[in-house]
């Protein structure tokens, strides 16, 4: 392993020590990913107002990224009809967000982070199964861990 490799592969493995993604359970996972893509989507409007188009232009990539990694998380043998549901609406998402960037167009981020807000707070009342609770959050909208 070269000297690079190995110092991306370290610098990788101290952030997610930090951010607890190698502890976490899948439950965790999705909901962090949720919240990640919040995060970035809220970025970029303040970033579309203050007119740091770049900064925008990666904020909104990383959140198409993480929504995509959502919908690949989908397992439509287990989660059925919610399955598909949810991957046509990750879908729209994403083409939503690409509108959204090229456009600078605030109402669309607002409409997408409404859209995600309000899969992250379904989730988010699944009880994790993992957690020793009764529920069987990442099956029942078929995620696969």
């Amino acid at each position: 392993m070269s000297l690079n490799i190995q110092g991306a592969v370290q610098s990788y493995s101290k952030v997610a020590n930090e951010s607890g993604v190698m502890n976490a359970t899948p439950y965790r996972i999705i909901q962090m990913l949720m919240a990640g893509a919040l995060d970035r989507i809220s970025a970029a409007k303040g970033l579309i107002k203050r007119g740091d188009i770049i900064g925008k232009g990666k904020q909104v990539s990383d959140a198409i990224s993480i929504i995509n990694g959502l919908r690949r998380s989908l397992d439509h043998k287990i989660g059925g009809e919610i399955a598909a549901n949810l991957d046509a609406l990750y879908d729209y998402m994403v083409r939503q967000l690409m509108h959204a960037s090229v456009h600078n167009d605030i109402d669309i981020l607002d409409e997408v982070g409404r859209l995600l807000n309000t899969i992250k707070n379904g989730w988010d009342n699944i009880p994790d199964p993992a957690a020793g609770k009764t529920g069987v959050a990442s099956q029942s909208v078929g995620i696969s861990a």
